[in-house]
């Protein structure tokens, strides 16, 4: 049999047990190293023989391959004996025994210059949750220590995290539920390019390539995020859901837990509230406080003072555009001030006729100002908020 070193031995069982880690993890201490489980054949598996069968010289074999195809390709594996690997990993009960990452910036730099933030939330976000979710990454953008923010690449609350740590200057990490060489959902792919290109920022995962985004896939996914964070922020989430499942893991990991409050009657911010209800999360209130909760000290200074607040470039955008007394003008501010309000509710708050409300809307959103869904609820687009 070919010898093969530990890292292609801990990829091979990496494709094993990955949903085990902690048998594979059993099974090296009993034989010594990663390698040496290829050579004790007489080791139990207690429950999954299936895996058993699968501690065979061609699964070596196929972790070669797998490690020279993935770095043809520019990616990296580490293994959990890696000097590399990131150390919150190794602090919980079941770490992945690899992670495979895609970025332009050398491992160290990117595990471990910033203190690391996960930012979760529902892809159905509402206007309220986008909003906020910006705010916040933004109040930890300006923070005198800057962290590094960590979601999943996910539709909604994921993707603005990601992109707003971008345009504030944070590095990013995006934990993939598919192999290194997928980008999922598609619609990332572009942010995901961004990402790659950008120092200290990068994709992670520790499904093999080739992988596909099936459903259980995603638990895997949210375990890693709660794993490398010292805090998760949710924004919005639903009872039943990805980012409740990301809290109760960084709880069980010793990870604290932050939640935006929202109404109690909103669907999106039931799974929040309830974080908070059974004292697993604290309420988050303003950027502020939530970033000199996280530890990373107050707004730097002059920065706090020098951007224009969302309403007052907005306010200026309008009038520059449309005029100070144009419909267009005072439906932008009222939806400023009423996130999710209706094409109908606006018409009665303006006292304004509602195709004149639709004409001014449909303007607004044409130019960049606003956004509406299908329910023709407004809200103002991301840049102005």
């Amino acid at each position: 049999m070919t010898r093969y070193d530990e890292q292609v031995a801990l990829c091979a069982l990496n494709k094993i047990f990955g949903y085990h880690p902690r048998l594979a993890m059993d099974l090296m201490e009993a034989a010594g190293s990663a390698s040496a489980v290829f050579d004790r054949r007489d080791l139990p598996v207690p429950g999954h023989p299936e895996l058993a069968e699968q501690l065979v010289p061609a699964m070596l074999d196929w972790a070669a391959g797998e490690l020279e195809r993935i770095r043809g390709k520019g990616f990296r594996f580490l293994g959990i004996s890696d000097e590399d690997y990131p150390a919150p990993l190794r602090e919980i009960p079941d770490p992945p025994l690899g992670i495979y990452l895609n970025g332009s910036t050398p491992p160290a730099q990117i595990f471990t210059l910033h203190p690391m933030v996960g930012v979760v939330g529902t892809r159905d976000l509402s206007p309220y949750g986008r909003s906020w979710c910006r705010k916040l990454v933004e109040g930890m953008a300006r923070a005198r220590i800057r962290p590094c923010i960590v979601s999943g690449m996910a539709l909604g609350a994921d993707g603005i995290a990601h992109q707003t740590a971008l345009e504030c200057g944070l590095t990013t990490i995006g934990v993939l539920p598919t192999g290194i060489e997928k980008v999922y959902p598609w619609q990332h792919e572009r942010l995901a390019m961004q990402m790659i290109a950008t120092p200290g920022c990068g994709l992670v995962t520790d499904y093999p390539a080739g992988t596909a985004p099936v459903a259980l896939n995603f638990l895997r996914r949210n375990r890693i995020i709660a794993a490398l964070v010292r805090a998760v922020v949710v924004v919005e989430s639903k009872t039943k859901g990805g980012s409740l499942m990301t809290a109760r893991y960084a709880v069980e990991y010793g990870r604290d837990v932050y939640a935006l409050p929202g109404r109690a009657d909103d669907l999106r911010s039931a799974g929040c509230n309830s974080l908070v209800r059974e004292n697993m999360a604290e309420i988050i209130t303003t950027p502020e406080d939530l970033a000199a909760r996280l530890g990373l000290g107050g707004t730097r200074r002059g920065e706090g003072g020098s951007r224009k607040n969302g309403a007052e470039r907005l306010r200026n955008a309008l009038v520059q555009r449309f005029g100070a007394d144009a419909d267009e003008t005072a439906a932008g501010l009222a939806v400023q001030q009423n996130r999710g309000v209706t094409v109908e509710e606006l018409s009665a708050l303006l006292q304004l006729p509602f195709a004149g409300t639709m004409t001014a809307v449909g303007t607004l959103e044409a130019a960049g100002f606003l956004r509406t869904d299908l329910l023709r609820r407004c809200s103002v687009a991301p840049g102005w908020e």
